[in-house]
């Protein structure tokens, strides 16, 4: 919280330094969202600014969110809000960004067009130049030639790996076990491009500019199958068919993709295992059974 003048100073001063304009925190607003980290608005009168803020060693995540919008707005394919600064002091770390008039409603169809946009740039290598997080959980983006390594390795069996150690084992660990023994299979004559992902893309990270334009936020970035972004947009909901069907007027997904969504969005719902508990661990254990049936036929 930011609860305390001199710190409302120094993230005033810092969002100052990086425009190039006095600016000095007038009116603080709390606003609802996500459970990770808490966000405000902040105004004087000529500007206003939206702020998270968490603990200070969080400061890492906020400076790899601040290098994954800057990526994905050099593309040009898709808005997202643009960011400002990142700083910390006194036991809090700040994201500075752009305030945007967001709202629910907007332009599907134009949201499946410049995803598919932002999916045609490509890396020659899966991963990014840093780690990340996912949520709160580090996410490991190692510069991988193999994809299906890339995933298995630091996608699945990171996570795999997190929950034996908060306490998730027997079954959920041995059919684990098993998926990854035998992920080159989901793979046979499949090799995708290294796609710019956003990473983490539910119903809550995306909404509508006034004008109905798309935008989307709070990435868990690197580059892999384009397929994960399109899998999760499944997972929980909130994405129309005609953004689904606008995507693949763009570009249409490869044969295999029913079976490999649920491998791919069993790295969701294992990291929401480990991130909140509860049935999670049933749902993990049932979507890696599945796999392994659908995998021997």
């Amino acid at each position: 919280m930011i609860n305390d003048r001199q710190l409302q100073q120094e993230i005033s001063n810092s969002i100052s330094l990086a425009t190039g304009q006095p600016f000095n925190i007038e009116k603080l607003t709390g606003t609802s969202g996500g459970c990770i980290n808490a966000s405000f608005i902040a105004n004087d009168d000529n500007h206003s600014y939206f702020i998270k803020t968490n603990r200070a060693d969080a400061i890492s995540m906020f400076e790899a969110e601040q290098q994954a919008l800057d990526e994905m707005a050099k593309t040009k394919t898709i808005r997202v809000p643009v960011p400002v600064c990142t700083g910390h002091s006194d036991g809090q770390s700040w994201l500075v960004m752009e305030h945007l008039q967001l709202q629910r409603q907007g332009n599907q169809r134009q949201l499946g067009e410049r995803l598919a946009a932002m999916h045609k740039v490509t890396s020659s290598q899966y991963g990014w130049v840093r780690d990340n997080t996912i949520g709160s959980t580090p996410q490991i983006n190692q510069y991988s030639d193999n994809w299906v390594v890339f995933f298995r390795d630091r996608r699945l069996g990171f996570q795999l790996s997190l929950a034996a150690k908060n306490g998730y084992g027997g079954g959920l660990q041995k059919s684990g076990e098993s998926l990854l023994q035998c992920i080159d299979d989901f793979f046979d004559d499949y090799c995708p491009q290294p796609s710019l992902l956003h990473g983490d893309l539910w119903g809550g990270n995306y909404a509508f500019l006034e004008t109905g334009q798309p935008v989307i936020f709070d990435p868990a970035l690197y580059y892999g199958d384009r397929e994960t972004d399109i899998a999760m947009t499944e997972l929980f909901g909130g994405f129309s068919n005609e953004f689904r069907a606008s995507y693949e007027s763009c570009w249409s997904l490869d044969a295999g993709y029913e079976t490999r969504k649920h491998l791919y969005n069993c790295y969701h719902i294992l990291n929401h295992l480990n991130l909140f508990g509860g049935g999670y661990a049933s749902q993990a254990e049932n979507m890696i059974q599945r796999l392994l049936s659908q995998r021997n036929g």
